[in-house]
């Protein structure tokens, strides 16, 4: 059963937000400190995110409720996109360039000595619950929470 039908049998409030959770990591090298640039190469996390950026009639935001595109607007990265219908593309250059200046995709580096780790990417982010099941946004690969009769239900596939 994927995480669609599960959400539209809640039945949840039409204003209710979905927290949406993907994380991945791979093995690095930590002497060298490109650590951040191999998982960002080796990992889908920046792909899925863009994914979700990049679906129209979809708001994204930060689990602070900024808008992300508005976010990557405001900072002139998106000004030199040529509207070829690459979009989803050119927000993965954008968000793998620009890793550093925000919050959007979140870093954890584990050394295990002073030359191998492992670096974890995490995405997390919020849709609103119409949104999902309006546009049937593909989410199997992401964590989907939301709040239900006073808790948290966190939904996976």
């Amino acid at each position: 059963m994927s995480i669609i039908s599960r959400l539209q049998e809640l039945d949840l409030d039409s204003g209710a937000m979905a927290t949406l959770t993907y994380s991945e990591g791979t093995d690095v090298f930590v002497h060298n400190e490109s650590e951040v640039e191999t998982a960002l190469s080796e990992t889908d996390v920046v792909s899925q995110l863009c994914s979700l950026l990049a679906t129209p009639g979809v708001r994204v935001t930060t689990t602070y409720g900024d808008d992300i595109l508005d976010e990557l607007r405001g900072s002139d990265l998106l000004d030199d996109y040529e509207h070829d219908f690459t979009f989803e593309e050119y927000l993965n250059d954008v968000v793998t360039e620009s890793i550093y200046d925000f919050d959007f995709i979140e870093r954890s580096i584990e050394k295990y000595d002073y030359k191998r780790g492992y670096c974890t990417l995490t995405a997390e982010v919020q849709v609103p619950v119409a949104e999902i099941l309006e546009k049937e946004l593909y989410v199997d690969h992401w964590n989907v929470s939301v709040n239900f009769k006073g808790g948290t239900l966190t939904l996976s596939a």
